[in-house]
């Protein structure tokens, strides 16, 4: 971090800082010469000390004026963490319970209970840089990759607001796996799915998946918030002509996703409690080395000099004020000694 200042044409008035050296404190006095004064080791340092303090309150002054600061930069850092992008599933589905059912007293819906976790899994990764999508009937961007978390946290608090009407997965999985197209970092990436069921991806849709993973390999995470009584991601078909994305899209979705050749795992949570344990074990995976960029924004001096050329010119007004006129001490000293001198050749 270096200093500069917004001004340069003003720092020739820093001349007005020798000033104090040239200064005679005692031009105008009735002393006719320095001799008269008594010198000491006490008033040589006060002297020195008040011919400093005038020229560090022209300086300070003077920088203030001139706009002095230190300029921003930015600072490669090394911490552990990833690159992480939310896909959250905004379907009307997300807005029942576990159990299927509108929110009751004392009950969450499953959009948010996942938003409390996911909200604290963010807290314990203050290095990690997150974008959020989001899909229902088409693909819904966000927040792109950052690491301001505030931002982060405002768009998670959102996802329980009334959900939409569809499923759209695979254009979701394509949005969020484009999120890391301008990621040049080298850093972790995964993309971690939240959603209570699937549906149908195109074979075009599918294919532009398998080209983005190849492009740009990721970790996949699906969080599986399955809803009571509806099937799992992991059930078999009971009867073979049963076995097809149409009748059990979350099984062929956890098939298709598992086939990209790309590090992938896959959480069924039937409740909340499960969704913690599920995101807590996303969290122990994620730890990997991670450089980071941290931006240090510029920082104003402009007021602390300004505080300080008041506090020195204050001194310097406080020394004024203790100054006591050394011409009338010494002329009454003067006519003291010549008023005692007439007594005496009186009485004499």
């Amino acid at each position: 971090m270096s200093i500069a200042v917004d001004h340069p044409a003003l720092l020739a008035l820093l001349a007005f800082c020798l000033l104090p050296l040239v200064a005679h404190e005692l031009s105008g006095t009735r002393v006719p010469g320095l001799v008269t004064v008594p010198r000491d080791g006490l008033s040589r340092a006060v002297d020195a000390g008040l011919k400093a303090g005038g020229g560090v309150a022209i300086a300070a002054l003077v920088l203030g004026l001139a706009g002095l600061h230190l300029t921003s930069q930015t600072v490669t850092r090394v911490g552990s963490g990833a690159h992480l992008v939310l896909l959250f599933d905004r379907s009307a589905s997300m807005d029942n319970t576990f159990a299927d059912r509108q929110p009751g007293q004392g009950e969450e819906s499953k959009s948010a209970a996942a938003k409390r976790l996911i909200t604290d899994f963010l807290a314990r990764r203050p290095r990690d840089r997150i974008g959020v999508t989001a899909f229902s009937t088409s693909p819904i961007p966000v927040l792109p990759l950052t690491d301001h978390h505030d931002a982060v946290a405002a768009a998670v608090a959102a996802i329980d607001r009334p959900g939409l009407a569809l499923t759209d997965v695979g254009r979701g999985l394509a949005l969020a796996f484009s999120t890391f197209d301008r990621d040049g970092s080298g850093a972790a990436r995964a993309v971690l799915l939240v959603s209570d069921g699937a549906a149908v991806i195109d074979l075009r849709v599918q294919a532009a998946l398998r080209d983005a993973v190849k492009r740009s390999p990721v970790r996949i995470y699906w969080l599986f918030l399955r809803t009571a009584g509806s099937a799992g991601i992991y059930d078999k078909p009971r009867e073979p002509g049963e076995d097809t994305p149409q009748a059990m899209p979350e099984r062929h979705l956890n098939l298709f996703l598992a086939s990209l050749g790309v590090p992938y795992r896959a959480f069924e949570a039937g409740s909340p409690q499960a969704v913690a344990d599920a995101i807590a074990e996303i969290d122990r995976q994620e730890t990997a080395p991670l450089s980071y960029v941290e931006r240090i924004p510029r920082r104003d001096l402009a007021r602390p000099a300004y505080a300080l050329a008041a506090l020195a010119t204050a001194l310097l007004l406080l020394a004024r004020a203790a100054e006591r006129g050394l011409g009338t001490r010494l002329a009454s000293r003067t006519q003291d000694t010549a008023r005692d001198a007439a007594q005496i050749r009186r009485a004499a």
